[in-house]
């Protein structure tokens, strides 16, 4: 990877055995002693000069523009007289001077409908206006602040690591964005002015989503710090502002449930493309390795990039909910846990698990554990219909999986006291819940407030992950050694709708005779 950093420290700069030392150089300048770029007037000259005309634009409007402007709207009856601040955020350090790849935060990006890696440091700002004068006959005219494409004759084009069109390419311009978004554009530079306008006593309160920014937050507490001097108070919290962005989420719009789809048709291209790739696993001493970047390769080719970090858990560690690890070999006769999700480049993920045979074929003793945790997510389905709330997909199959284990003899009561709020017993095999929001992120509307999510009632358009399963752990003295080292998830994504619901993800088979099938058809091919 090139090595230059944005100084223009000239060509011919004293080497280490003559340096000069400069204590006082800030820690923060220090990145920059290695490079040797030239910054001469005759280099300044010929390095902006001899550059043939752009290309005329070819940018039109998304198709999310009508539904972002829709969520702005809802947003707007919410914070009637507030400004609203939602920053993209920006780069984050990965090692010394290289950033991790950029990623919008999320509310930014439901709201203006910019994905992959748009638009770093840029602000969305939902001014106030009299009720019914702002956009679409809302109370707010919204504006995306950002830092636009530099001409060729500065020398960010050449200099700038991180924003130079010689380094990262060019950045699109106000009018750009102003026509792929449809919202009103302005140069970053001017936020502060237009963040700062009327704020004050008897005028506008200021939110922003805290915890983005730190840039733009330490603005923002800057103009309500002058403010307070003058006796101004912030009656609102910025928590408010986050709690309502997550709950506009709760429901997806059409625009939505179409990226989530896309998600999942994706994501199941990808397992197939594990199941073929399990011979080279099994050879390889870090199989598990070989399964994950099966799965991360393709979720890069054909989208933005996984939506979380894939569980790629074999034998044993498919017994630990979270093993990202994925150092472990993958072994015929034990099955392999594959958690995974292809993030699209408007940023809606899928999130979907198998539990698979290494080899093909189920043992008797899993595909006992399999039909178990099947059944269980069947019960959850069953469950997850207009009306009901949200617990009552996780009770549901909790009334299974404690049947399950009472019939086993595992559980040390029946399972009707097991399931007694102070009992619990068959959650030591099944610490999680069975159900999470899902969308824009794997784990969406996490701010909402309980009474909305788990205590909400289903509504059509409402997307989450029905995920039960069973895990017993090698050294767990309480199961027979036959179960001893299984794990088992099955998890698919669904979508109420107005009569039931939806399984998004039932073209990947779920039925033990079917995923056999499924893989000698893959394996055979």
């Amino acid at each position: 990877m090139d090595d230059e950093t944005g100084s223009t420290i000239d060509e011919g700069t004293a080497g280490a055995g003559d340096a000069t030392w400069h204590e006082d150089q800030p820690l923060e300048e220090r990145g920059s002693n290695r490079s040797q770029r030239p910054g001469s007037a005759t280099f300044l000259e010929f390095v902006t000069s001899g550059w043939a005309p752009r290309p005329a634009s070819q940018v039109t409007r998304s198709g999310a523009a009508d539904f972002t402007a829709a969520r702005r709207s809802a947003l707007s009856a919410r914070f009637r007289g507030r400004r609203l601040v939602v920053p993209a955020g920006t780069f984050k350090v990965r090692s010394n001077d290289t950033d991790y790849r950029f990623r919008p935060h999320s509310a930014f990006a439901h709201l203006t409908g910019l994905g992959v890696e748009q638009e770093p440091d840029a602000v969305l700002v939902l001014h106030p206006v009299e009720d019914g004068a702002g956009d679409d006959g809302s109370a707010h005219h919204a504006v995306l602040y950002i830092r636009p494409l530099a001409g060729r004759d500065t020398s960010e084009f050449f200099s700038d690591s991180r924003y130079g069109e010689f380094w990262v390419g060019a950045r699109p311009t106000l009018e750009d964005l102003e026509e792929l978004t449809g919202i009103s554009t302005a140069h970053v530079d001017d936020l502060r002015d237009a963040v700062a306008k009327d704020v004050g006593e008897g005028g506008v309160q200021l939110l922003v989503v805290p915890d983005v920014d730190p840039a733009v937050e330490a603005v923002i507490e800057e103009i309500r710090a002058q403010e307070a001097g003058r006796g101004a108070e912030q009656a609102d919290r910025d928590e408010h502002l986050v709690e309502a962005l997550s709950e506009l989420r709760l429901v997806k719009d059409a625009f939505e449930v179409e990226q989530m789809r896309l998600a999942v048709a994706t994501t199941i291209e990808g397992f197939e493309k594990v199941v073929r790739a399990l011979p080279a696993a099994q050879e390889h001493a870090r199989g598990e390795r070989v399964v994950e970047g099966t799965f991360v390769g393709h979720a890069r080719q054909e989208g933005n990039a996984v939506g979380y970090e894939t569980i790629a858990a074999a034998g044993e560690h498919a017994t630990t909910l979270h093993w990202i690890d994925n150092d472990g070999q993958v072994r015929a006769g034990e099955l392999l846990l594959l958690d995974a999700g292809v993030e699209v480049d408007s940023l809606y993920t899928a999130d979907i698990t198998r539990t698979l045979p290494v080899d093909g074929t189920f043992t008797d003793v899993q595909r006992r554990v399999y039909q178990a945790v099947l059944d269980a997510a069947d019960a959850a389905f069953a469950a997850a219909v207009p009306g009901a709330r949200f617990r009552d997909v996780h009770a549901a199959a909790m009334e299974v999986i404690a049947a399950r284990l009472e019939e086993w003899g595992l559980l040390p009561v029946t399972a009707a006291e097991s399931l007694q709020p102070d009992n619990q017993h068959h959650r030591r095999w099944m610490v999680h819940g069975t159900s999470h929001h899902l969308g824009i992120d794997v784990h969406d509307c996490a701010q909402a407030r309980a009474e909305l999510y788990l205590d909400g009632v289903l509504e059509p358009g409402m997307v989450f992950t029905i995920e039960p399963g069973l895990y017993f752990k090698s050294d767990d003295l309480l199961v027979p050694q036959e179960y001893r080292g299984i794990g088992v998830r099955i998890e698919d994504d669904v979508l109420v709708t107005a009569d039931g619901n939806e399984n998004l993800s039932a073209a990947l088979p779920r039925d033990p005779d079917a995923v056999e099938a499924w893989m000698a058809g893959l394996l055979d091919g």
